[in-house]
């Protein structure tokens, strides 16, 4: 497998850790919600990555969910949800991490909708990205 197929991978894994803490912490309801969203956020922001691995799309070190996902669509890249829906899960990232308000800019059961839609897209991406590199047996490095 090709370097950039495989940080697309590891990125996957890593976005899955996040995943799974982010189910275990949702229906608690002690939780509260910024640390519930920063996994959710953690977990969008690897597959998006993943995808932009995948398709040797360099970025910058970014939390911010619009800009990666501008990213791809200017490569011709469409995204599952909508700019707004990411706009309200980027304070998660770093902003309300640090900040004690009980603002509630998304819920948990959307959370879990756009993490779940967005995760399986990545995955069908990698795993396109990966099948086109094996067909045309070639490696672009």
């Amino acid at each position: 497998m090709s370097p950039h197929l495989e940080e697309a991978s590891r990125a996957l894994r890593m976005a899955d850790r996040d995943i799974h803490a982010f189910h275990v912490l949702k229906d608690d309801p002690g939780c509260h919600l910024s640390v519930v969203c920063f996994h959710a956020q953690q977990a969008i922001e690897k597959s998006f990555k993943a995808v932009l691995f995948s398709r040797r799309i360099e970025f910058k070190r970014t939390h911010n969910l619009t800009e990666l996902a501008s990213l791809l669509r200017q490569e011709g890249v469409e995204i599952p949800v909508a700019d707004i829906q990411l706009l309200r899960l980027n304070p998660y990232a770093v902003t309300l991490r640090y900040d004690e308000a009980d603002i509630e800019l998304v819920g948990r059961e959307d959370a879990a909708r756009w993490v779940a839609d967005i995760r399986k897209w990545a995955e069908n991406q990698v795993r396109t990205a990966a099948k086109s590199e094996e067909e045309h047996g070639a490696d672009h490095n």
